[in-house]
């Protein structure tokens, strides 16, 4: 069966939580998991350091390139980070994934 894990990052909880909840009224995702990280990252020619929030969702691939479509659509940034990694888990809870990331 297996499914995928999507790694996106935010300049904030708020900005987090309103991608995860988009997503999940949309079905695109069964679950969202949401982390405070620090980023230290290069830009622009400088070293960043920046407080950020992670977001791990888990859906199905079927479902990947609408996620990744939509998360580029409404994010705040000019170049968010959507990472797939592909996962698996116990039957009953790939399952439920696929249950609840059924387009209709």
């Amino acid at each position: 069966m297996g499914f995928i894990i999507v790694y996106i990052t935010h300049q904030d909880r708020e900005k987090a939580e309103t991608v995860a909840k988009h997503l999940l009224n949309r079905r695109l995702v069964a679950c969202a998991n949401i982390f405070p990280i620090t980023s230290i990252y290069p830009w622009e020619g400088e070293v960043k350091r920046a407080d950020e929030f992670v977001t791990l969702v888990k859906t199905v691939p079927e479902r990947w390139e609408e996620l990744k479509a939509e998360v580029e659509n409404i994010h705040p940034y000019d170049m968010p980070c959507i990472m797939r990694l592909d996962a698996s888990a116990n039957d009953a809870y790939e399952r439920w994934i696929q249950k609840e990331t059924r387009k209709g």
